[in-house]
């Protein structure tokens, strides 16, 4: 049959295809033949009672059942086939896995499967000569846990979260059969702790092998595999279980594509014959038209099946649907086309526009200009050609207008989502504020990691930021340490910012007539309050920064002069002002809460300095900051960090410009000038603080790539003429703050507290005390 890339999808075709006959040859060497002749399921625990076997792919739990000696699944040492291992060797190992010597060659036509080379597997390694592409899968338990925050009741929600809280602080020995495992359990202790609670030192030593692998980063060389989590996956697993097993592999050879002889095992049909190939289209093609079932039934069919699972991935580059689909006839894969109905989504005169060849390829014609007959008819009526050519003209300059609308309407459409989410942002938490009570700060005697603080319970989490607002209004105040990092790996080497930040919290606990114990003063710092283990977790924390920066009450930028512990150089206040996230902290706190709250501390037993106007205007100008991405040109990234930081400072900048212009409404200005002067300030360098665009350096196939990429665009005067035209400037959540912190007298105050009466009209209320 020679229709099976157009009836599977032919960009995994190949590779998919030596996988079954791989899955196909292990079967046939295992017990599974006998198991499935006698009626009995084919069983991971049970298949290889030898132990002699390629290996097993299996749940945290089974495997490490399999592998110790005595375990429930392990094959008894009468049974084993020891003397086929060499010395030094013993059954039962974890590594790497899965491994390929090939990998699809996306440069041509069908995408063939080629060999691995250092330049087509740059993630490979070499072993006994050969170069091999490993993709680490860490298989995992069956249960699955998610939040869905906008339509799960709060109850349903919180609980959910708190289970997922307590499985990621649970020790490595003590992990559930959901196998949760993070990158802290890769660290020496955790080891020691597992080999300890497993008594067996060579198998925790192999889970750490992998699970370092599992979660290296693909900057640092990670090529992980991760799991098919989409709308319809267990449809999809069942359509694959009932074709694959069921219908082919462990079926008879008496049925239609079944390859498995009851009779006689060993007769069964083998990969390479002729039968094998026969029933292998045929399993495609049922295959096929199972998953086209399950397609037909999911929202938006199988092209948002695809983008679906792009987004669950997280791939990159991101794609929209019209995208996905013109990359398929730029690679002039049709079939594929075709099979996510992609005419449906995508106009093809549109894309002649730009890829006039390739739409030919597809349809003939698609592309063509006026007709020739028309032409013949217009010399003989000259009268008509004019007539022709201007509509010929006008179809073209209107089909030409239609595409510019299609794209303004999603400039439009992208400008005012931005706009959304960035109100949004000012509302919600994308990840719980966590603090450091001032006590046990000073105590620790140096900056403790987050992971230690959080298993030692000397964190305090506050979950929304209506829990913020109820804090402080309880009397609590919150210190947001700013600092650079003086070590590639740890923050503070030498302890010279620490003690900075120690003599300075005291210091300001006795500017301020605060109880000297510090009981009431929580201290928030990146090293201590962002995970460093779980990279999906720190990115949320790192989202949140331009909110917990804003939601502080005081602001103390911790600069003394110290030796960088891994460059020859010296980082104080200079260098500190230099760097982007930096300026950026200083500003997500400023527009929020002026500068009144704001110091630097220097060491060497200098007091705190009030933050003056000149310093603050070099601040504003956030984007003109360094970045360690962009000094590192992007390398194995997908977006500059300056990009991530548009959302929280478009919002920041509309409620300050909403304050300023409801307080000109209210006859209020006057109360309200230093909000006024921070605003003139921007305005008079709004291009350089809010940059419309910025040149990006991208590394794309080995080659250097300069690119204008959008950053603010126009959203300012966006935001501006929302609010000047009364158009929205709100937000409604589902369910603001925890049951014990909602407001019980009705009211909805969007500003916040701050650090002074910068963004309060006038009012006498601060942080819950009465303003003197």
């Amino acid at each position: 049959m020679t229709t099976i890339s157009v009836n599977f999808c032919s960009s995994i075709q190949p590779g998919f295809k030596k996988a079954v006959e791989l899955y196909w040859r292990y079967i046939l060497a295992s017990n599974c033949q006998t198991q499935t002749k006698e009626g009995v399921k084919c069983d991971r625990k049970s298949a290889f009672p030898t132990g002699k076997c390629f290996g097993v792919i299996s749940m945290p739990g089974t495997m490490n059942n399999l592998l110790k000696e005595g375990g429930k699944y392990a094959p008894p040492p009468e049974n084993r086939q020891d003397q086929y291992l060499e010395e030094g060797q013993y059954f039962g190992r974890r590594i790497v896995f899965p491994g390929s010597t090939e990998v699809l060659d996306w440069g041509a036509k069908g995408y063939p499967l080629m060999k691995c080379t250092d330049k087509t597997c740059p993630n490979a390694r070499t072993i006994e000569g050969k170069v091999i592409n490993f993709s680490p899968f860490f298989s995992e338990g069956g249960e699955a846990l998610a939040i869905n925050g906008k339509q799960s009741k709060e109850t349903a929600v919180n609980a959910a979260w708190d289970l997922m809280t307590w499985l990621s602080t649970l020790e490595v020995n003590l992990l559930p059969l959901a196998g949760t495992y993070r990158r802290s359990q890769t660290t020496p202790e955790a080891v020691e702790a597992l080999a300890k609670a497993w008594n067996n030192t060579v198998m925790a030593d192999d889970l750490n092998a992998v699970l370092v692998e599992y979660f290296k980063e693909p900057s640092d060389g990670g090529n992980p595999t991760q799991d098919f989590f989409v709308v319809g996956f267990s449809d999809y697993n069942e359509a694959l279980d009932t074709s694959l097993h069921k219908e082919f592999l462990l079926a008879s050879t008496d049925t239609e594509y079944g390859l498995f002889n009851f009779a006689d095992p060993s007769k069964s049909i083998k990969v390479g014959t002729p039968e094998f190939e026969e029933r292998y289209a045929t399993f495609i093609e049922k295959l096929q038209q199972r998953y086209d079932e399950v397609n037909s039934r999911m929202t938006g069919g199988a092209l948002q099946q695809l983008y679906n699972w792009r987004e669950a991935l997280d791939m990159e580059p991101k794609k929209t649907m019209q995208e996905i689909c013109s990359d398929l006839l730029a690679a002039g894969d049709h079939a594929a086309f075709d099979r996510l109905e992609c005419n449906k989504e995508v106009d093809l005169g549109d894309l002649c526009q730009y890829m006039k060849e390739e739409v030919e390829a597809y349809q003939p014609g698609a592309c063509a200009g006026p007709n020739n007959n028309a032409k013949i008819i217009a010399a003989v009526f000259g009268s008509v050609i004019g007539a022709i050519l201007i509509g010929g003209l006008a179809y073209l300059t209107y089909r030409r207008y239609q595409s510019y609308l299609r794209i303004r309407k999603a400039h439009d459409q992208l400008m005012e989502a931005t706009i959304n989410e960035s109100i949004r942002a000012l509302h919600q938490l994308d990840y719980p504020l966590h603090l450091v009570r001032g006590d046990e700060f000073v105590s620790e005697g140096k900056l403790v990691r987050h992971e230690i603080l959080r298993n030692t319970h000397k964190l305090t989490v506050l979950d929304s930021l209506a829990d913020v607002d109820a804090f402080i209004a309880a009397g609590k105040h919150i210190v947001f340490f700013s600092h650079q990092w003086t070590s590639f790996t740890v923050p503070d080497p030498s302890n010279n910012q620490y003690e900075a930040m120690r003599v300075s919290l005291r210091e300001l606990a006795k500017k301020n007539g605060w109880d000297e114990n510090l009981n009431d003063v929580f201290v928030w710092v990146d090293y201590s309050c962002i995970p460093q283990a779980n990279p999906s977790t720190q990115n949320l924390a790192i989202r949140s920064l331009a909110a917990y920066a804003s939601s502080a009450t005081y602001f103390i930028i911790v600069a003394p002069d110290t030796k960088h512990a891994d460059l020859d150089d010296n980082c104080d206040i200079t260098s500190y002002q230099l760097r982007m996230w930096c300026r950026a902290e200083q500003v997500c706190h400023s527009m929020r809460n002026g500068t009144e709250g704001m110091y630097l501390a220097l060491g060497g037993g200098g007091d705190l300095v009030p933050v003056n106007t000149d310093f603050f205007q070099e601040s504003l100008h956030v984007f003109e900051g360094q970045l360690t991405c962009c000094r590192l040109e992007h390398k194995g990234m997908s977006a500059c960090d300056r990009q991530s930081l548009v959302v929280p400072l478009l919002g920041l900048y509309g409620e300050l410009y909403r304050a300023a212009v409801d307080g000109v409404k209210g006859g209020d200005a006057e109360s309200l000038s230093s909000v006024k002067a921070f605003l003139d300030e921007i305005q008079k360098h709004q291009d350089s603080v809010f940059p419309p665009t910025f040149q990006r350096v991208m590394w794309r196939k080995n080659k250097k790539v300069t690119e204008e990429v959008m950053l603010f665009g126009d959203l300012i005067e966006r935001m501006k003429h929302r609010i000047d035209h009364g158009q929205g400037f709100s937000y409604e959540e589902d369910a603001a703050g925890t049951a014990s912190t909602k407001s019980n007298d009705g009211s909805s105050s969007f500003i916040r507290h701050g650090a002074s009466d910068f963004l309060r009209h006038g009012s006498t209320i601060r942080h819950g005390s009465m303003a003197k």
